[in-house]
C-alpha cells in the first residue's frame, strides 16, 4: 500500500464468540448507538426457515442448520452498513472465515467457559447443549477459540463488563481504524 495507508475496509462490525459471550445484546446496543441496522444470524436463520434452531437441529441435523447459517451470514454480509452477530459456529466453516475476514471489522467478545455457562444456564434451545452444559462449553471454546483469535482485528474481554461496555469498546475498534 503506497505511503502507508490502509485499505479501507467495509463499514461493518462482525461480532464472533461463543454462544453465551453477548453477541445479540451487544449487536444491538452497538448498532443502535451507530445508527446502523444490527442483524443476527441465528435470528435470520429462523426468520428464513420457518424454524427456530433447535427444531432445525431435530428435524434436519446439525448439517442443515450449518448451510442456512452460511446463508443468512451471506444475506447478512451483504448489507452496509450493519452490525452483525455471527453464530458461534460459523466460524467453523473456512468459507465463513474467509468471508468474516473480508467482509469488516471483527471483534472477538471472549469470555471464560465459567462465565459463558453461567450465562447460558441449563442450554435450554441451544442444541450442542446436551447435559453437561460446562463440559459441553469447554470442549466447543477448545475447538473455536483459535478461529476467533485468527480472525478479530480487536478482542473485548467480557467477563467482568456490561453489556454497554462491551459495545463500547467494539465501537471502538471501528473508530481506532481496526475498519
Amino acid at each position: 500500500m503506497a505511503g502507508g495507508q490502509r485499505t479501507k475496509r467495509p463499514a461493518r462490525l462482525l461480532l464472533v464468540g461463543m454462544m453465551g459471550s453477548g453477541k445479540t445484546t451487544v449487536g444491538h446496543l452497538a448498532a443502535a448507538r451507530l445508527g446502523w441496522p444490527h442483524l443476527d444470524s441465528d435470528a435470520e436463520v429462523e426468520e428464513a426457515t420457518g424454524q427456530t434452531v433447535p427444531e432445525i437441529f431435530v428435524n434436519q441435523g446439525e448439517r442443515a442448520f450449518r448451510a442456512a447459517e452460511t446463508e443468512a451470514l451471506v444475506r447478512a454480509l451483504a448489507v452496509e452498513p450493519v452490525v452483525v452477530s455471527v453464530a458461534g459456529g460459523a466460524v467453523l466453516d473456512p468459507q465463513n472465515r474467509r468471508l468474516i475476514r473480508k467482509s469488516g471489522t471483527v471483534v472477538w467478545l471472549r469470555a471464560d467457559v465459567e462465565t459463558l455457562a453461567e450465562r447460558v444456564g441449563d442450554g435450554a434451545g441451544r442444541p450442542l447443549l446436551d447435559g453437561d452444559t460446562e463440559r459441553a462449553l469447554a470442549e466447543l471454546d477448545a475447538v473455536r477459540r483459535l478461529l476467533y483469535a485468527q480472525l478479530a482485528d480487536e478482542v473485548v474481554d467480557v467477563d467482568d463488563k456490561t453489556p454497554e461496555q462491551v459495545a463500547t469498546a467494539a465501537i471502538g475498534a471501528l473508530d481506532r481504524g481496526a475498519a
